[in-house]
């Protein structure tokens, strides 16, 4: 008995080495790629492995192996050579964008928006349209595996990774179950991800909140490792961007922006609170009041910069893309107020209108396969 225990012992100790030497090999599998995809994907573009090595910290040896195999996968090509400083020209490398793509599916109340994306980021399709998202979990479901399937055709070449889905919250994005959704209470705890993958033959299927995957979309896009993006759209919610990486909490439940309460015993929200912002904003929308709405959510930007700090607010959403101008300039309003009342010597966090327009939920969904 006591043989077999030691035995039993020793075969989980080396099944958990071996998964931490894996865990290990995708983690710089995957620093490569990223540093890969960064440096461009044009015949003068590239990065030399000497390059490669020196900015991730591994040694020539296992980024030579590295970039043999992700070469023998198809994932990357040499793309010529450049001048050295000293001893022979270096062998330049590229991604090939084509050896991959990823699906991005943005559910909103009333539409959906899908694209699919190369390794190197760019939409090479893109389909759209409207959609009941009280339709019913086998109508929703069914809607988007078609999406998938049709996007999926349109690829030259290459492999189909997954599909990235990007929808209101809240939501469990670990497990990809859905809770109570705002107005939608029958999605609660429906396992979308699951569901879905199962429905695409077991391809890899995230679920994300549409607000997590546009600040993903935009943090791999170069806006930054601090900021928060303000979605308005049908409904109100953050995505938060702290020391790089989309903070989701210990419960993935960060970024329900929308739903704190500025205003004791105010108009009923969806939620079944009072005087929530995202009810406060979305009245004064519906009543045409543009400044109104535009000042509540610079009270909740502010809030915000003033808890965590961060260097800038970018907004996005189609409530927001129907009168740009004038919630940038009401935001930042509140915000120089805020900064002017607490002496801040450097001024008042940034606000502008974050890049991607319409697809940028869509497109982040798809970096919740290509991102990691």
């Amino acid at each position: 008995m006591g043989g077999g225990n030691g035995g039993n012992g020793g075969g989980r100790t080396g099944a958990t080495a071996g998964a931490n030497l894996l865990a290990l090999r995708s983690h710089n599998t995957a620093l490569v790629l990223d540093l890969l995809r960064t440096a461009g994907t044009g015949g003068a573009d590239g990065i030399s492995r000497l390059e490669l090595a020196e900015r991730t910290g591994l040694t020539p040896q296992a980024v030579s192996k590295i970039t043999a195999r992700l070469r023998a996968e198809g994932l990357a090509t040499e793309a010529g050579r450049r001048a050295s400083t000293g001893g022979k020209p270096r062998t330049v490398l590229r991604l090939v964008p084509e050896a991959g793509y990823a699906v991005g599916v943005h559910l909103d109340r009333d539409e959906s928006r899908a694209v699919l994306v190369d390794l190197a980021g760019s939409v090479v399709a893109e389909r759209g349209g409207p959609l009941d998202l009280g339709a019913g979990a086998e109508a929703v479901v069914a809607a988007v595996a078609r999406e998938a399937e049709l996007l999926a055709a349109a690829r030259r070449s290459g492999s189909l990774l997954g599909v990235g889905v990007a929808l209101p919250g809240p939501l469990d994005h670990t497990h990809g179950v859905l809770h109570r959704v705002t107005g939608f209470p029958e999605w609660d705890g429906f396992p979308l991800r699951d569901a879905l993958a199962g429905r695409l033959g077991g391809l890899p299927v995230v679920v994300d909140k549409d607000t997590n995957a546009a600040a993903l979309g935009l943090a791999v896009g170069g806006e930054g490792d601090s900021f928060a993006y303000l979605h308005l759209g049908t409904g109100l919610g953050a995505g938060l961007v702290v020391g790089g990486g989309v903070h989701r909490g210990a419960r993935t439940g960060a970024g329900e922006f929308g739903h704190q309460v500025i205003q004791l015993d105010g108009p009923p929200c969806g939620c079944g609170d009072r005087g929530c912002i995202e009810a406060l904003c979305l009245g004064a929308v519906a009543r045409g009041d543009i400044e109104e709405a535009a000042r509540v959510l610079g009270a909740g930007a502010a809030n915000l910069v003033g808890l965590l700090d961060i260097d800038q607010v970018l907004l996005g959403g189609r409530t927001v893309a129907a009168a740009p101008e004038r919630f940038v300039r009401g935001v930042a309003e509140v915000l120089d107020a805020r900064a002017r009342r607490g002496g801040a010597a450097e001024g008042a966090v940034p606000v502008r209108v974050a890049p991607g327009g319409a697809r940028a939920v869509a497109e982040g969904a798809a970096q919740l396969l290509l991102g990691p």
